[in-house]
């Protein structure tokens, strides 16, 4: 039974706004760590704590709230100029700001936190009796929810619990927790002696917080009747619920209703029209008006979609502002100066696509703080300033947003890559040497594959750019890279704006159509048959100088092939180019995509609807391609059933 039972939707609020909430702390504190005098930047982290302690109060998450106070008091102290800031209390602070957030990752599982690490705590209370804290390491990070706006916690707590014996900076009426009051506006919330006692003086009860016991019976408390949780827990079992809510615009919102009603009016004028048509009126004025009314339909239809599509895209600045904390504290860690510049936070990008960028972009980031940018004393060796900048930008390009992840750093030499990968025996010698430099730096992208010599903490075992890869060519997307030795490297993503709505070429098979997704389409060609030559035991074509295998989609679907394919489509995946040789034509159609999620044959990526109303697989190229190597290795063994073949 969850700790927080009676409170889903209240938890649910400060989930989201909470979690919001920290992000910005985390930003606030990597700029802090740059100016450690910013009096606005102290003023700003220390209502953050405050904040999140208040709701954190509220919910009795008594853990929570201690860390929170903790933290709160040290900045007191920092703004209040009786502390300073070094990297080692910063390194301090940064493992409390990970322990809520792991906390935050406890009470979306229902669960009451555990306490901080006491390496964290003791960090915590030795700086504010004036001791130089110990570095702490960072805790292992726990997925937290984020989203919108909600309740003024301070508030609301307070009403119902009453004031607290610490006082409490109290939120003006109406205030967001997101929008803190400025900043010249706070006031220290407590006395605080100008001279700080001797570490043997120090009251530990005044540095725990109060819970007053007026305003809740114990049989109230969210945990009360919970039992307590077991002391081994798994990390497993602390991964928080993927987000299932969205941060709409209500003008979006308005303008989808207002479409809706202009639908409305135009089905009521149709079905006056149908009246009028089937009652015999079928002069010119009639049919014309009908024709008008149809065209209103589709461009209010249209209408509609976009503004539908456009509820999903979300700023793609609230997925970036997780990173300048990430790539600060890897820095710390290697040792490296390295400042992450974010550029293009407005952009916007579907909802569930933000959702799995996260990983291959913590993936990128960290290769390129960790791999890519040297340490201080190589770059001041080779010229460089010594801070090295690491660029996360997002734009729109056409239907497409691009993503570019760039250091200027160190470079990668295909030479060396080449000769890494043959000596893992990842590809053969005669293999590399076809290949060119653009084809020897996506090596670094198959698994297995990495230049380091010694795996370590952060990296060197063949692990994390496959992924990178993978993770993007579900989006529909694909990645590119750059890179120039001495002066650094470019990952450059590209990604459709969104997954709902698919751009495909209707190809036939036959009388049947099957649905390719356009953004693997470079060209569409005519196949002369007299041209085409065998190498290997398999067809190949010539195009511009590149040698290209001809695969039949018969082949692919395991379908008899009926006639010759009079034409060819060039396709390029991530690992090769093709040229998927099909009877004819259908034409291009933005797809509608429908998921098979019940029955999914292996090479279906989903379904459309035509105009007609036909049905239209869309079909997974990577499956049906390894379908293919698998049916070709088992030739000799006798041929497994291919995708689809069942249909033929």
């Amino acid at each position: 039974m969850s700790d927080f039972a009676g409170m889903e939707d209240l938890l649910q609020d400060f989930l989201q706004e909470a979690g919001d909430l920290l992000s910005d702390v985390d930003n606030k504190l990597v700029d802090l760590e740059r100016t450690p005098g910013d009096s606005r930047l102290l003023n700003d982290i220390f209502r953050g704590f405050h904040t999140i302690k208040g709701g954190a109060g509220f919910l009795n998450a008594g853990e929570l709230v201690k860390l929170c106070h903790l933290t709160e008091n040290l900045f007191d102290k920092l703004r209040n100029g009786e502390q300073t800031l070094t990297p080692e209390l910063m390194d301090t602070i940064m493992a409390a700001t990970q322990g809520v957030r792991n906390m935050f990752g406890e009470i979306a599982q229902g669960r009451q936190p555990d306490p901080v690490p006491a390496a964290v705590s003791g960090s915590l209370r030795a700086a504010l009796a004036a001791k130089v804290a110990a570095p702490v390491a960072p805790a292992a990070p726990v997925p937290a929810r984020e989203a919108p706006a909600g309740p003024d916690w301070q508030l609301l707590y307070e009403a119902l619990v009453g004031p607290q014996d610490l006082p409490l900076a109290v939120t003006p009426p109406g205030a967001s927790l997101a929008t803190p009051p400025p900043a010249a506006a706070a006031a220290p919330v407590r006395s605080v002696p100008s001279v700080p006692p001797p570490a043997n003086a120090v009251d530990a009860a005044r540095l725990q917080p109060h819970f007053p016991p007026q305003g809740r019976r114990a049989a109230d408390r969210p945990g009360a009747i919970a039992s307590a949780a077991p002391a081994g827990r798994r990390a497993d079992e602390r991964a928080a619920v993927r987000e299932t809510t969205i941060r709409v615009d209500t003008a979006r919102l308005d303008q989808v209703l207002n479409l809706s009603g202009e639908i409305g009016l135009t089905k009521n004028r149709l079905t006056s029209l149908r009246a009028d048509i089937i009652a015999g009126r079928t002069d010119a004025d009639t049919l014309q008006a009908l024709d008008q009314a149809v065209s209103q339909l589709d461009l209010l239809v249209s209408d509609l979609q976009n503004s539908v599509m456009k509820t999903r895209m979300q700023p793609i600045g609230r997925l970036f502002q997780k990173y300048p904390r990430i790539a600060r504290d890897l820095a710390r860690q290697l040792g490296k100066d390295v400042e992450l510049e974010l550029v293009g936070e407005e952009t916007e990008v579907d909802k569930t696509m933000i959702e799995d960028l996260a990983d291959p972009l913590v993936h990128l980031i960290r290769n390129a703080v960790d791999h890519g940018v040297e340490t201080a004393e190589q770059r001041h060796a080779a010229g460089k300033p010594v801070k090295s900048v690491v660029r996360l930008e997002a734009r729109q390009e056409g239907d497409h947003i691009v993503l570019i992840i760039a250091d200027d750093g160190r470079g990668m030499s295909p030479e060396k890559i080449r000769a890494k990968a043959i000596e893992k025996n990842i590809i053969g010698e005669e293999e590399a040497n076809t290949l060119d430099d653009r084809q020897s730096l996506n090596l670094i992208f198959l698994p297995g594959f990495s230049t380091m010599a010694q795996a370590s903490a952060v990296s060197g075992r063949g692990v994390g750019m496959d992924v990178v890869k993978t993770n993007i060519q579900k989006l529909n997307g694909s990645i590119e890279i750059r890179s120039e030795l001495g002066k650094g490297s470019v990952f450059s993503i590209s990604l459709p704006l969104t997954l709902a709505i698919l751009p495909v070429l209707l190809v036939l098979l036959g009388d049947q159509p099957f649905a390719l997704p356009l953004s693997m389409v470079r060209e569409i060609l005519p196949i002369d048959h007299e041209r085409m030559q065998e190498v290997g035991g398999k067809d190949t074509l010539v195009v511009r100088g590149e040698i290209l295998p001809v695969i039949a989609l018969s082949r692919l679907l395991g379908w008899p092939q009926l006639a010759r394919p009079e034409y060819g489509v060039l396709m390029q995946t991530a690992e090769r180019s093709f040229i998927l040789a099909v009877d004819n034509f259908a034409g291009r159609d933005d797809a509608v995509i429908k998921a098979l999620d019940d029955f999914r044959p292996r090479g279906v990526a989903g379904v459309t609807t035509l105009s007609n109303g036909q049905i239209v697989l869309i079909l997974d190229m990577k499956e049906l391609l390894s379908d293919l190597s698998a049916h070709n290795d088992h030739d000799a063994r006798g041929a497994p059933t291919r995708a689809l073949e069942f249909l033929a």
